[in-house]
């Protein structure tokens, strides 16, 4: 595994679940990271589907010494930037351009693009790049197909990401291939608008239950 890889797999080593958050409001960022870091879910993906993104990641990066927070959704290089000058300690695609590895290859901060076909991933490979974001999971194959790409890929490992839930995650977390898994449930968009962080915490202490298998 490369340097870059290993760095972020570090990051998130030993978390089932990263949260992936739209944040509408960025002062409920920090509550929320907190509620998640309470209920063992310290590393966060904050995505850039809002206005208030970029302030969200800022004030978590700030305030929540607990937490590691990442950036989601990140489309092209101002993206990355902007990103990581706000505070990302990681950098999520949800695919994998040349503008965006050059970006990577350029910055501290280590990169998960988003791969779901063998020629995408072996790309990725070719580069140094062997932990990879695979999305929309369910979407793309699901488990099964993940499952089929651990003999001829071996070497690489990947963080499922769409339409992962609460009621197929262990079954991605039980492939040999998956570090982790992505996914929006552990902070329902309802819970976070009327500010319900004890409901959140406890979502997110099921999720850090979600243990691979030993």
């Amino acid at each position: 595994m490369s340097n870059k890889s290993e760095k972020l797999v570090s990051l998130l080593a030993g978390q089932p679940v990263i949260p992936v958050l739209r944040i509408a409001d960025a002062k409920q960022a920090v509550p929320l990271a907190r509620a998640l870091a309470r209920g063992g879910l310290k590393a966060i993906e904050i995505t850039l589907r809002t206005p208030d993104a970029l302030e969200a990641i800022r004030r978590v990066a700030g305030e929540v010494e607990e937490s590691v927070v990442g950036a989601g959704t990140i489309l092209d290089p101002a993206q990355y930037d902007a990103a990581a000058q706000a505070g990302s300690r990681f950098i999520v695609s949800p695919g994998i351009t040349k503008e965006l590895l050059k970006a990577s290859a350029d910055s501290d901060i280590p990169f998960l693009p988003g791969a779901i076909t063998p020629g995408e991933i072996m790309a990725a490979r070719q580069v140094g790049l062997t932990f990879l974001k695979f999305f929309p999971a369910e979407q793309a194959g699901g488990a099964a197909f993940l499952k089929a790409l651990a003999s001829p890929i071996a070497d690489v490992k990947f963080c499922p990401t769409g339409g992962v839930s609460a009621t197929n995650a262990a079954g991605y977390l039980g492939l040999p291939n998956v570090i982790c898994v992505g996914g929006s449930w552990v902070a329902p968009d309802d819970l976070v608008v009327n500010g319900e962080w004890s409901r959140i915490e406890d979502l997110a202490r099921a999720a850090a239950e979600l243990r691979k298998p030993a």
